[in-house]
C-alpha cells in the first residue's frame, strides 16, 4: 500500500522560506516520478513541481526560481524548498505519486497525500 505523508506547512510572513517534506512508503521515490501540487481557496488544484525518475525537474512558471524540488533516496522522501514566499502561494500543498501521462496534469497521478496548509501573510 502506497502512503504519502506531507509535513512542514505553517503560517509565515511574506519573504521567508519553508521546506515541505513528503515521506513515502510503498513506492521508491528514486525510481518514480513525484510531484507537488497546491490548491488555493476557491481554486482548482494546480501543478507546482515534479521530479522525474531520471532526476529531471520541472516547475510551474509562478514558482520557477523560488521553489526547488528534491528527493532523498535513503529516506525515501521528497522535498519542496520554498523561498521568497508570497501571499499568492497560500494554499494546501499536496505530494503525489505519478501513474502515467503528462507530469503537470492532476489526472496523471494516482497517489496523494493528505495535504499541508501553507499560509503566507503580507
Amino acid at each position: 500500500q502506497v502512503q504519502l505523508v506531507e509535513s512542514g506547512g505553517g503560517s509565515v510572513k511574506a519573504g521567508v522560506s519553508l521546506r515541505l517534506s513528503c515521506a513515502v512508503s510503498g513506492r521508491t521515490v528514486s525510481s518514480n516520478t513525484m510531484g507537488w501540487f497546491r490548491q488555493g481557496p476557491g481554486k482548482e488544484r494546480e501543478f507546482v513541481a515534479a521530479i522525474l525518475w531520471s532526476g529531471l525537474t520541472f516547475y510551474a512558471d509562478s514558482v520557477k526560481g523560488r521553489f526547488t524540488i528534491s528527493r532523498d533516496s535513503a529516506k525515501n522522501t521528497v522535498y519542496l524548498q520554498m523561498n521568497s514566499l508570497k501571499p499568492e502561494d497560500t494554499a494546501v500543498y499536496y505530494c503525489a505519486g505519478h501513474r502515467s501521462g503528462t507530469y503537470y496534469l492532476v489526472a496523471s497521478y494516482d497517489y496523494w497525500g493528505q495535504g499541508t496548509q501553507v499560509t503566507v501573510l503580507s
